[in-house]
C-alpha cells in the first residue's frame, strides 16, 4: 500500500481567545493554578455564528488553497470529531457542501477522540488505496465549548475549541508507519450535544496515568516498525493535553526536549483538533521543511491511541 506525504496544512479558531484569568468568572480559579498544572495559558470558545462547520470549513479551505491541488483531485475527506455540530449531516458532508468538493467520493466523520486525527489519516489512506486517488483532505475540529460544565473548574479550564486540516499524498515511495489502539474506558465522557446530555467529565489522575503509558508505547512502536531512532526523526508532535504528560514522557525516554513541540499553552486541550492545529503552526512558523520526519502521537478518550510517521 502507497505510503502517505504532508503536503499542506490549515487552522481556524474562534474570533476571542479566553485567557486564564478570563476563566475567573467562571470558577474559583487562577492564572497560577491552571499554568503550573496543565502549561495552558488560554483557549478559545465559539461565540454565536461560530460553529463546527465554520471551523472546519475554514482549515479545509486553508488547506486546500495552500495545496495547490484542484478540489476535483480530491479522493476522500475524513473528519475527525466528538462535537459535530448535527449527528447526521456528518461534519465532514457539510464541508464539502461548504466548499463544494467533489460528490464521487467518500466522505465521512469518525470519532475516536483526541486521537482522532491519526485515526483519520489511516483511515484515509485505506480509502485512497481503494479509490486509487491520490490526494486526501483530512480534519479534525472540536466545539468542546458547548459539552462542558463551565462550573467544574476541573475540565472546563483544560479544554478549547478550534480546527485543523492537513492535504495528503498518497504514492509509493512516501515513507509511513502508523499504529493505533483501543482500551474501553469512560475515564473521559462526553454525550451530546442536546440538552439531556451529561457534561464532559474526566477522572484526570486516570487520564494521567493512561497518556504516559500510551504515549511512549506509541514511539516506541513506531520506532519498531520504521528502525528509525528519535534522533533520525525531526519533530515529535503528541496530542496537546498536559504539559506534564509531555514533559514526564520526555524524562523517561531520556529524549531531546527540543523535537517535541508544544502549543497547548495557546489552544488548551483541542481534542481531534490539536495535532493538526500544531501542524499548521509549526509549518507557518518555517519549522516544517520538505524531507523532514515527523512522528505525530495521539492519546485520550475512549480510552484510544494512535500514532503516526510520515514525511513533508
Amino acid at each position: 500500500m502507497n505510503g502517505l506525504k504532508l503536503l499542506a496544512t490549515g487552522r481556524c479558531l474562534p474570533a476571542a481567545a479566553v485567557t486564564n484569568e478570563d476563566m475567573r468568572r467562571y470558577v474559583d480559579t487562577s492564572d497560577e493554578w491552571i499554568t503550573t498544572r496543565t502549561g495552558i495559558r488560554q483557549r478559545y470558545f465559539c461565540a454565536e455564528g461560530e460553529n463546527a462547520l465554520t471551523l472546519a470549513s475554514g482549515a479545509a479551505r486553508q488547506a486546500l488553497a495552500d495545496s495547490g491541488i484542484p478540489k476535483e483531485e480530491l479522493g476522500c475527506v475524513v473528519c475527525a470529531t466528538v462535537s459535530a455540530d448535527y449527528a447526521t449531516p456528518s461534519l465532514s458532508c457539510l464541508v464539502q457542501a461548504e466548499l463544494g468538493l467533489p460528490e464521487e467520493i467518500p466522505v465521512l466523520d469518525l470519532n475516536a477522540a483526541c486521537s482522532g486525527f491519526l485515526y483519520a489519516v489511516a483511515v484515509a489512506r485505506g480509502l485512497l488505496a481503494q479509490n486509487g486517488k491520490k490526494y486526501a483532505l483530512i480534519i479534525g475540529c472540536e466545539v468542546l465549548s458547548r459539552l462542558m460544565n463551565m462550573s467544574d473548574r476541573s475540565t472546563c479550564v483544560l479544554f478549547g475549541d478550534g480546527a485543523g486540516a492537513a492535504v495528503f499524498e498518497a504514492g509509493p515511495d512516501f515513507p509511513f508507519y502508523a499504529l493505533q489502539g483501543a482500551r474501553g474506558d469512560k475515564a473521559i465522557l462526553a454525550n451530546g450535544p442536546g440538552p439531556l446530555a451529561p457534561d464532559l467529565s474526566m477522572d484526570g489522575r486516570a487520564v494521567f496515568r493512561f497518556a504516559v503509558e500510551a504515549l511512549p508505547h506509541c514511539i516506541q512502536g513506531i520506532q519498531d516498525q520504521s528502525g528509525l531512532s528519535l534522533e533520525k526523526i525531526d519533530w515529535v508532535v503528541c496530542h496537546q493535553a498536559n504539559e506534564r504528560i509531555i514533559d514526564h514522557c520526555v524524562k523517561k525516554l531520556k529524549a531531546p526536549a527540543e523535537k517535541f513541540y508544544k502549543n497547548m499553552a495557546r489552544y488548551g486541550n483541542t481534542s481531534a483538533a490539536s495535532i493538526p492545529i500544531a501542524l499548521d503552526e509549526m509549518n507557518r512558523d518555517g519549522k516544517l521543511k520538505p524531507g523532514q520526519k515527523i512522528l505525530c502521537v495521539g492519546f485520550g478518550g475512549g480510552l484510544t491511541w494512535a500514532a503516526a510517521l510520515f514525511t513533508i
